[in-house]
């Protein structure tokens, strides 16, 4: 049953294509899920330069975080229909060895927001330096608490176990710019510091993020610095807060920048989020298989990076000395373009 409908998904993927074959260059988008506004905001900016640069874009979505099972079938997919580049957000690392196969038949693969371990699984990726954005929150939290930063009690909501580059970097960049000695910064968890209360798996979505909280709060109740891994996240951990009557001083930080969560800053939810440009880094992905589809060329990184760096701000209305930001209203005009 299961290769019969792979077989079918493959068909239909291929009849996508052959139908449009003489528009334009087939390329595929593939992301984590499309459901989070992350994601929705990173089709559309991938949808509209599609159509700019003549090439027919056929999007795919796994199920939810780190489930890679939906994204491994739509590579293979992809290769099958003969699209010319994949664009994906990688749910996990299992993902490598279908994307070195796509890559050794001739297609740019570009890494969007995730990159990969591997370096031969992606020809670029185009992202947010996430660790960057994590060291800004964790500057903002250790400001704002001053002398009290020294006994604060952090709750730390990821996205899961699997040390997914993006959750990994965005973790132990916040506790580095929180002050927090990280000994291994390739995987979470490795600091010994009695301020962090623990680490919890949020599925970076709201019912994720309120259960993580509730089970954080269990173990410390003292709890008042919540690391999320997104926004999403954020939200659950405040409704879990709430439902506590402990959302009155406790600070939420978390990464995303989008337009309801920069809202949600405004409204005093989060105190801090770092703001990327999904729609930017999917564009710049589309620009880079139209470039590879005239003439073979492939992008290359920026800053002295491993990847492409599309960017990031701190967005909050209660700034800090010594950490740059602006503040919601200009977050809110900047919010995920």
């Amino acid at each position: 049953m299961k290769s019969i409908l792979k077989a079918a998904l493959v068909g239909v993927a291929l009849s996508a294509f052959a139908t449009t074959a003489f528009a334009g260059t087939p390329a595929c988008l593939i992301t984590k899920n499309n459901t989070n506004p992350f994601f929705v905001k990173m089709k559309e900016g991938a949808t509209a330069a599609a159509k700019a640069a003549g090439i027919d874009l056929q999007s795919f979505a796994g199920e939810k975080d780190g489930d890679a099972a939906p994204q491994i079938t739509a590579i293979e997919n992809c290769v099958a229909a003969g699209a010319k580049g994949i664009l994906i957000t990688a749910s996990n690392d299992s993902v490598v060895p279908d994307l070195k196969k796509a890559r050794a038949a001739g297609i740019l693969v570009i890494a969007l927001d995730t990159p990969l371990p591997d370096k031969d699984a992606q020809d670029m990726t185009f992202a947010t330096d996430n660790f960057e954005a994590g060291m800004l929150i964790g500057a903002w939290a250790k400001a704002q608490l001053g002398d009290k930063a020294k006994d604060a009690k952090i709750a730390m909501l990821d996205i899961n176990k699997d040390n997914i580059s993006v959750d990994v970097a965005r973790d132990t960049g916040f506790l580095k710019g929180f002050g927090i000695d990280v000994p291994d910064l390739k995987v979470m968890g490795s600091e010994k510091d009695a301020r962090v209360i623990g680490h919890e798996s949020s599925g970076a979505n709201p019912e994720g993020g309120q259960k993580s909280m509730e089970t954080l709060l269990a173990k410390d109740p003292a709890i008042n610095v919540v690391y999320t891994i997104n926004e999403p996240a954020a939200e659950g951990a405040f409704a879990a807060l709430k439902a506590a009557g402990k959302e009155k001083g406790v600070l939420i930080v978390s990464v995303d920048g989008g337009c309801p969560g920069v809202k949600n800053v405004a409204a005093g939810v989060i105190g801090a989020t770092s703001q990327q440009y999904p729609l930017l880094m999917a564009s710049k992905g589309i620009e880079a298989i139209a470039a590879f589809a005239k003439d073979g060329s492939k992008p290359k990184a920026t800053d002295g990076l491993t990847f492409f760096n599309t960017g990031v701000n701190l967005i909050t209305d209660h700034p800090a000395d010594g950490v740059k930001s602006i503040d919601s209203k200009e977050g809110t005009a900047k919010c995920w373009g």
